[in-house]
């Protein structure tokens, strides 16, 4: 820590930086001589997100992105949920591809995965919490992804202690289910001028004609829509392919590849409707 915060080595840094040269800060932790502190060479990933964002393309520079990913966790009681297949693989193939191309990125996701170097990342479980931690800020957003799967219903009323089975009974207990609110839809009659909305559609049959609807009815810029029923495609895979549609009838279709090519198709198609 000491050498790092020497004022020899922070002028030359500051010399560098003027030149242009990128710089890849040191992180925060067990040191070489055994204290704490920042001096850690930073991580492997961080370092290739430097690398990737110095080579990129750079047409998302000065965006501000918003990307959700995951399937959102509805709960029955403390100990059970509602969910779905969703791993948020793809959401965060899009924040990683959009931090590579110069965007500040936040996301909003439920999934466990490791965050991608420089996103903002903002925790969520519930449709009602994303919900809570987009609207606020979608309106200074550029363009806005959702990739995530939220949950189209949730209990109606949840119980605050976990439900027992009762060994005498001869039927299960019913669940009475509420429909969340669609904030895509809020999402799409709020939208800027300007602002690139992007939604997704996961089917197992009619995806064309599915995905269309749903871009019309949500007032949608561009709608991805996949087959998840398809091999190799869908949930937890590492692979994906996908049909890109735009508000003006045209369409894209990017065959198997990974989800970070998928990803990177994606935002070709949102720089696109941007121009």
């Amino acid at each position: 820590t000491e050498m790092w915060e020497h004022p020899a080595v922070q002028e030359n840094l500051e010399t560098l930086a003027r030149r242009g040269v990128g710089i890849v800060p040191p992180e925060s932790g067990r040191l070489a001589g055994g204290d704490e502190g920042v001096g850690r060479l930073a991580g492997p990933e961080v370092i290739v997100a430097a690398i990737e964002r110095a080579l990129g393309p750079g047409d998302l520079a000065g965006w501000k992105v918003l990307i959700s990913a995951g399937g959102t966790r509805e709960p029955i009681d403390p100990v059970r949920v509602i969910t779905n297949r969703s791993t948020g693989k793809q959401g965060y193939a899009l924040a990683e591809a959009a931090l590579a191309r110069g965007a500040e990125v936040t996301l909003v996701t439920t999934a466990e995965l490791p965050p991608p170097p420089g996103a903002t990342v903002v925790p969520v479980e519930t449709a009602a919490q994303m919900q809570a931690a987009i609207m606020p800020i979608a309106e200074a957003q550029d363009a806005i992804v959702m990739a995530a799967a939220v949950a189209d219903f949730t209990p109606a009323a949840p119980a605050d202690r976990k439900i027992k089975k009762d060994p005498d009974a001869s039927v299960a207990p019913t669940l009475d289910l509420a429909p969340t609110h669609d904030f895509l839809v809020d999402l799409g009659a709020r939208k800027p001028l300007g602002q690139v909305l992007v939604g997704f559609a996961a089917e197992t049959d009619d995806l064309r004609a599915n995905a269309a609807a749903k871009l019309a009815r949500k007032r949608l810029d561009l709608i991805v829509g996949n087959d998840v029923s398809a091999p190799g495609t869908g949930f937890a895979h590492d692979t994906n392919a996908v049909v890109i549609l735009d508000a003006d009838g045209n369409e894209h279709l990017v065959p198997l590849a990974t989800k970070r090519e998928v990803a990177e198709a994606v935002w070709d198609a949102v720089v696109a409707r941007r121009a």
